[in-house]
């Protein structure tokens, strides 16, 4: 068997594992909204996610990837001596997916970008040197820890404040969720599909300027907002339940909504999020190849592929732990609060897309659940969960370093 074969083969292996991860950690937070505030079930949100995920990694995963991610390193050091590179690559995904197998285990939502990047940082500093990792980068990274779920976390607390103002605080609640819920779908439908335009789809080789994007958001906004008002006018007001909770029929309004935004965050994710596990793969099949160090390359369908069902796959088998964390144990959702979070977390990554914001879908929806349980007062908050959650945090990069560099050592021994 040749070496070829093996590099190929052991970076299928572990990059199915790494995008299991993704799809336990990551996927997880994607949903864990809607199955929190009870819009979805959570055989309901396996399901949109397994489709949606799935379509988005494979559709929009990577024409062509930066295989070295985010261009943490230097791999043009490695250019006499590219089976060094194979080896790190291999470390990496083998380091960030244990690394999300114990956050998920303990259901702690952590970024998975930022695990593979830790991983990688670490093969660099021993396998390179310490000149080959562009710090710069890594501390854009680390600031993006503070940016990203303080950023959404005000707007969650803003949106989730002109809810309680417009309708929830009122005498009529329902009237008003019928009258102001469609320009919400609006918003929502205008987001998600600019995230979808920004993120999801920049790598099929769709180019549309600003302009253009701002548009077809807008477009799907105005439908998205009808139909949904023609359905929100057809919910039956059911007089029992709202008896016993006041808004049942106002939150049934939101419900509808979680659903929209649930589909159209799933579809980002996996467009985007699955560079992480593939982004590497791509790498050691291409030096595999050619037997040369190349930033870029083309990525083979069935890589995608191994991408889209390994996610599917590790949302289905392990995903509860991390939907029960964000969706439960923070603060108790509603669909009106969920809405809001996740609302929250797609403008952000809007800003984010736009001005070159280091961000990370996890912390962005962290903070968006903590910014809407401000806006009930710091009660509805569970701080001890909390600070476990920004515990882990700051943990996954040194943890993704250290297991990098153990593992990079064995597979050369082992390999070498």
């Amino acid at each position: 068997m040749n070496e070829a074969v093996i590099f190929i083969s052991l970076a299928a292996l572990f990059g199915v594992f790494m995008a299991w991860g993704i799809g336990a950690n990551d996927v997880a937070n994607a949903m864990a909204t809607s199955v929190g505030s009870k819009a979805l079930t959570i055989r309901q949100a396996i399901l949109v996610a397994a489709v949606f995920e799935f379509i988005g990694a494979v559709l929009a995963g990577g024409e062509v990837t930066s295989t070295i991610r985010k261009g943490i390193i230097d791999a043009s050091l490695l250019s006499d001596s590219p089976e060094l590179l194979v080896y790190g690559m291999l470390a990496a995904l083998l380091a960030a997916g244990c690394w999300l197998f114990i956050a998920s285990h303990k259901g702690w939502p952590v970024s998975t970008t930022h695990s593979i990047v830790g991983a990688i940082v670490g093969f660099a500093a021993v396998g390179i040197g310490m000149e080959a990792v562009k710090w710069g980068k890594v501390g854009s990274i680390v600031l993006s820890w503070v940016i990203s779920p303080l950023t959404a976390g005000i707007i969650a607390f803003l949106i989730f404040r002109s809810v309680q103002w417009l309708i929830i605080e009122r005498e009529d609640p329902l009237p008003r969720a019928r009258r102001y819920v469609p320009f919400y779908m609006f918003l929502a439908g205008f987001t998600i599909t600019l995230v979808t335009l920004f993120k999801g789809l920049k790598h099929v080789g769709l180019h549309l300027s600003t302009t253009e994007a701002y548009a077809i958001a807008a477009g799907v906004g105005i439908v998205i907002a009808l139909v949904g008002r023609f359905f929100i006018q057809r919910i039956k007001v059911d007089r029992k339940a709202d008896k016993q909770f006041h808004f049942h029929t106002v939150e049934r309004v939101f419900g509808i909504l979680m659903v929209v935004t649930a589909c159209g965050m799933a579809f980002a994710h996996g467009s985007n999020d699955v560079a992480n596990a593939i982004g590497p793969v791509a790498a050691v099949v291409s030096i595999a190849d050619s037997g040369v160090v190349g930033q870029k390359s083309p990525i083979p369908i069935w890589v995608l592929l191994l991408g889209g069902i390994g996610i599917v796959f590790g949302l289905a088998t392990y995903g509860v732990r991390v939907i029960a964390t964000v969706g439960q144990r923070i603060t108790h959702l509603t669909p009106s609060r969920g809405f809001a979070a996740e609302l929250a977390a797609a403008s952000t990554i809007v800003v984010a897309s736009g001005t070159g914001m280091p961000i990370s879908t996890t912390h962005t929806l962290v903070g968006a659940v903590l910014g809407v349980g401000m806006a009930r007062g710091i009660a509805a908050i569970d701080l001890g969960v909390v600070g476990r959650i920004l515990l882990s945090w700051v943990v996954t990069i040194p943890a993704g370093a250290i297991m990098a560099i153990v593992f990079y050592y064995i597979l050369k021994a082992i390999l070498g």
